[in-house]
């Protein structure tokens, strides 16, 4: 990702889209971020790098938000850059919940707002105003929940699967974008905290996850942040539309 880059990344006031963001400043590209708070961090790390950040506040779990945010982002968009970087990385994991015990709607809406919804209408934002004749490309953070089922996370599986086939149509409608709705396994983020706070009695696969952390087999947000903007950059991105991360040999 160079100075002709400009990126948007979802999510980044924390965790891995705080870290897409930190390493796409770095490399001097120009950062558009969404993100229900801004981020003193990245205001300083953009001053001290001289690069190009703007931080566009929004709760992408609400409707009226969500459109919000889409058209601050067409506003916002440069038009003469060679490459165009959407990453979609807002997500939330509640409620996790069995599913007999799903009653609140409210809860319900949120997810699918933030996980799906969301990404849809920024996506929609970015395909307008990003010009077609630029190197266009999309990362959409999924999850192996979209692809194996998993007891307690029924609405999250429900909005990773969801968000996997909204990928494949994206792809279909449009064969000169580079997009895949990508994996990043299992990450070291607050995402994480929630899920170890857990009662069992709502996710009996707690052990695992337990486990994990303390054989300390969480990847940090920023090695995963680097491996995946080093695919994203290759020509190789793309050619896989549900892909995994962890399918590639790529240093951190």
């Amino acid at each position: 990702m160079s100075e002709s880059t400009v990126a948007i990344v979802t999510g980044a006031s924390r965790g891995l889209g705080e870290a897409f963001a930190e390493q796409l400043l770095d490399a001097g590209a120009s950062v558009i971020t969404l993100a229900r708070n801004s981020n003193p961090r990245l205001a300083e790390l953009a001053s001290a790098k001289g690069a190009r950040l703007q931080q566009l506040q929004a709760d992408l779990s609400q409707t009226s938000s969500i459109e919000s945010a889409a058209g601050l982002l067409s506003a916002a968009l440069p038009t003469d850059a060679s490459r165009y970087l959407l990453i979609n990385n807002a997500g939330t994991v509640d409620p996790i919940c069995l599913a007999d015990g799903l009653f609140d709607a409210d809860s319900i809406e949120r997810a699918f707002n933030l996980n799906v919804v969301a990404v849809m209408v920024v996506t929609a934002a970015f395909l307008r105003s990003a010009p077609k004749a630029a190197d266009r490309r999309i990362v959409n953070i999924s999850s192996g929940a979209g692809r194996k089922p998993t007891a307690g996370w029924p609405v999250y599986c429900a909005t990773k699967a969801a968000l996997d086939h909204y990928t494949r149509v994206l792809a279909e409608e449009n064969p000169d974008l580079r997009v895949a709705s990508l994996a990043p396994g299992v990450v070291d983020t607050a995402m994480q905290e929630r899920i170890r706070g857990t009662d069992r009695r709502h996710f009996p696969d707690l052990d695992r996850f337990l486990q994990l952390h303390e054989q300390g087999q969480l990847a940090s947000p920023q090695s995963i942040a680097s491996r995946i903007l080093q695919h994203v950059a290759s020509d190789r991105y793309g050619h896989e539309i549900l892909d995994d991360i962890r399918n590639y040999d790529i240093p951190s």
